[in-house]
């Protein structure tokens, strides 16, 4: 589907947009939700652009020149109170569509805008997004066994949730791509929101969630390091250790429950980053290494092609 109008006016003029669901949207509660766009850049030549009032969530598409096959479906975060669409998007689309590889932002609902069963919400648009990739993937010139998930802060939170929890029924069976796995072959988990402990977890990202007093199993069921399990995929994490946002003590925990599982994990902690870095730190800066970390273990687990 083409840029279609006022719906995606979030998007850039000639984008592919594919909706996820044919019908109505799971949770959907008559709640007049309004598409809104913010752009905080500082000059006209550039974009740094959040989104709320996601009433229709989509993928869009960003195609390579020379694509290789390989596939990325991209979370940007926000705290589930946002999209930080440039940022975690777009930014993240350019410099893996220069490796080939086709890339699916994710235009996830959020929880707290009015939905039935706000804290599965994400992890529904998530799982339905995977499916959608499989099912048209000889349309978007993807190998469905060469998908890889990147997800950044709250959108970390998702991709470990979609990484954890991609078998569990999250909502009913709308068509023939619900019947494909929702499975990444790998995760990329960039500086993620992981616990839901309120000493660990960064709040806003737990409150939109879950909401301020959530019963207890239910944040338990929320905190993706109780969720690893023999069918895990491989794990990139990336996390500096000067993030006053959401603490490194995340990363550090998710990456002690995948080795507890014996599950195929990588973890890198800088110094310095701070926090909503992306591909935006200068090269000196020890935490802008982590894309070639990264490509070079979706490599070495056999997403992305060997050069």
């Amino acid at each position: 589907m083409a840029f279609a109008g006022p719906a995606f006016a979030q998007t850039d003029a000639g984008d592919e947009v594919v909706p996820l669901w044919p019908g109505a949207i799971p949770g959907a509660r008559g709640t007049r939700i309004v598409r809104k766009v913010n752009d905080r850049a500082k000059t006209a030549a550039t974009h740094d652009r959040s989104i709320t009032g996601i009433d229709a969530p989509a993928l869009v598409v960003k195609r390579p020149a020379r694509p290789n096959g390989s596939a990325a479906l991209l979370l940007p975060g926000g705290g589930y109170g946002f999209l930080s669409y440039d940022n975690e998007g777009i930014e993240q689309a350019r410099w893996l569509n220069a490796l080939g590889v086709t890339c699916f932002i994710l235009l996830y609902r959020l929880p707290a805008e009015g939905w039935t069963d706000r804290h599965l919400v994400p992890l529904q648009d998530a799982q339905r997004a995977m499916r959608v990739i499989r099912a048209g993937a000889a349309r978007f010139g993807v190998e469905p066994q060469r998908i890889a998930v990147l997800g950044f802060s709250a959108g970390g939170h998702l991709a470990g949730s979609l990484a954890t929890r991609h078998a569990e029924a999250t909502y009913t069976p709308v068509d023939a791509a619900d019947r494909l796995s929702a499975r990444p072959d790998v995760a990329g988990l960039i500086y993620p929101v992981i616990a839901m402990d309120p000493a660990t977890t960064h709040k806003g990202s737990h409150d939109n969630l879950l909401g301020p007093s959530p019963d207890p199993a239910l944040m338990a069921a929320a905190s993706v390091e109780r969720r690893v399990t023999a069918d895990t995929p491989p794990v990139f994490l990336t996390h500096a250790g000067d993030d006053a946002t959401v603490p490194v003590a995340n990363s550090l925990t998710m990456y002690a429950a995948l080795l507890a599982a014996k599950r195929p994990a990588e973890l890198h902690v800088f110094d310095e980053g701070g926090h909503g870095f992306g591909v935006r730190l200068a090269k000196g800066v020890p935490a802008s290494a982590w894309p070639t970390l990264f490509t070079a273990y979706a490599k070495r687990k056999g997403v992305f092609p060997a050069p």
